[in-house]
């Protein structure tokens, strides 16, 4: 084998005719045969190109609607015909088989009929066959054969045929076939994934994940890491799908934490008024509600002033210019809201390193789609936390019932802890949080480091008593003891919502009555670790 291939003869077969006649043009130009399928060669054809349909070296017509043309061995042997192996130079001598030395083939649109819902009849005839046998078949022969599978990679073929004198490298060959080993493992996922689902599998005995890249980062968490981002192809409304306006490069903090604080102000719909989520390290340290987004901003901020410093913000509607005068008084790292003013957009020009994304849309909560950990040796993959509660849905259990005011307040809180790392303690007033523990080995910890919050907040802005005083307290999972409730209760609140459950509910519920508590159950935790 010898490192430098030339290109004589092509196959073009796609579905994509992006790019496709300045492709031909530009491989007839140097002297390439042309060989091509249905649509693919008629497109060709009409630009005055000399194309050889396959039908006439296989012998036999496209037939079956198209499901079989390419599956014969005069395309297969000249993709898989060894050019310096004796035997298989003499069997296509013998059998008249000429080498193909370029592939170019882009599938059946599966992805895109997968996106807009199409029927299950129509999403089986969108599943191409002979298209990854064929690219399959040039992979493994990339010591001789160039499979090109994407349209950006029309260019670069060409550039290397041009510093090669019409002639591929063997390295270039390897990263195409890399490349189109990675292109039909996502198609093949993304078929396997869609028949899950099609036929009511929620387990099945193989998963398979695809990604395309985004993004090639700086680094991962920390500077020794490597990374990149890659997006999963459903346009879920959120940082995958944002356009960035300004500001540096995101990093692979800034996209998990991004993500996280907009997740989470999406559980707060616009129609019932805005709403600002503050996120440090994927956790809220302030989340409010306003009759304007400048409040709920304000609101937001004076949660943890300290912690807000170098966060993200999330906002549920379009910023505007007043918010974002307010935003640009202390260092931030990313903005993402569904839109902004012209107004807004001067003011954040103003802060070059400001990320300002915009997203034309918001989440929705309820969506459900798939999670995944990795785990040494495997990987987790479980449904998406989709829970929620309703006024309807939960239980007083305690002597006193909260008042509507509370229940707002309750429900609010629920929605914040869902998005904060276990064990989760939020403490909300009138809409707004006034104190968020996160990640405590003990659910008594972050009782106490919530309301050591709240009172520093307090202190700094010169108010006689906690920001918790008279709070609705939300715990992710059930009070295993009574200490967290009485914590919670001695830091100010006044009601307290958590999921129920425990083996020690009677003596947390009478905890709760002795205090003077109003206590619901939800009966649904919401751990996140």
């Amino acid at each position: 084998m010898t490192d430098l291939h030339p290109v004589r003869r092509a196959l073009l077969s796609v579905s994509d005719k992006t790019g496709l006649i300045d492709l031909g043009k530009s491989l007839a130009e140097r002297g390439v045969e042309l060989l091509s399928t249905g649509g693919t060669a008629k497109a060709l054809r009409e630009a005055g190109l000399a194309v050889k349909d396959v039908s006439e070296i296989t012998g036999f017509p496209e037939m079956m609607d198209g499901r079989v043309k390419t599956l014969h061995p005069m395309v297969h042997g000249g993709l898989l015909a060894l050019r310096d192996n004796d035997a298989h130079v003499a069997a296509m001598t013998e059998h008249g088989i000429g080498e193909i030395d370029l592939l170019v083939v882009n599938l059946y649109p599966f992805e895109a009929a997968l996106k807009r819902g199409a029927e299950y009849e129509e999403m089986i005839e969108n599943i191409d066959i002979g298209g990854p046998a064929m690219i399959r078949a040039a992979a493994k022969n990339h010591s001789f054969v160039n499979v090109v599978v994407d349209v950006e990679d029309y260019g670069v073929l060409l550039e290397e045929l041009d510093q090669n004198d019409g002639q591929t490298s063997f390295a270039f060959r390897q990263w195409l076939a890399q490349n189109a080993y990675a292109r039909t493992a996502a198609y093949d996922a993304a078929v396997s994934n869609w028949m899950a689902g099609a036929i009511g599998l929620e387990v099945p005995r193989r998963r398979a994940f695809a990604g395309q890249i985004a993004q090639t980062l700086r680094y991962g968490e920390n500077p020794h890491q490597e990374a990149a981002f890659y997006t999963d192809g459903t346009e879920r409304v959120g940082v995958a799908t944002a356009q960035q306006l300004q500001g540096k490069e995101l990093s692979y903090n800034n996209i998990n934490d991004t993500d996280a604080a907009f997740e989470l102000v999406s559980e707060f719909s616009p129609e019932d008024g805005p709403a600002v989520a503050i996120i440090k390290h994927a956790n809220p340290c302030g989340v409010a509600r306003g009759a304007t987004l400048l409040e709920a901003y304000n609101k937001a901020f004076d949660c943890d002033r300290t912690s807000a410093f170098g966060g993200i913000v999330a906002l549920n509607t379009a910023l505007d210019a007043e918010t974002a005068e307010a935003i640009t008084q202390i260092f931030t790292e990313v903005v993402i809201a569904p839109g902004a003013s012209d107004e807004a957009k001067a003011i954040f020009a103003a802060k070059k390193n400001l990320r300002l994304l915009v997203t034309e849309g918001l989440p929705n909560p309820k969506d459900q789609s798939l999670t995944t950990r990795q785990v040494s040796g495997g990987m987790l993959v479980q449904d998406k936390d989709v829970g929620h509660r309703a006024m309807e849905d939960l239980k007083v259990v305690t002597e006193k019932a909260p008042t509507d005011e509370q229940m707002a307040d309750l429900l609010f809180a629920w929605k914040v802890a869902k998005h904060v790392k276990s064990n989760a303690i939020v403490y909300v007033k009138a809409g707004q949080t006034v104190g968020v523990g996160a990640g405590q080995m003990s659910r008594l910890d972050s009782a106490t480091i919530a309301g050591v919050k709240a009172q520093r907040m307090a202190d700094a802005m010169g108010l006689p008593e906690s920001l918790a005083k008279g709070s609705a307290v939300a715990s992710d999972a059930f009070f295993p003891f009574a200490d967290g409730l009485l914590e919670a209760a001695a830091n100010g609140a006044t009601c307290v919502i958590q999921p129920g459950g425990s083996m020690r509910d009677d003596e947390v519920i009478k905890a709760a009555n002795d205090a003077g508590l109003a206590m619901v159950f939800t009966g649904m935790r919401h751990f996140r670790h």
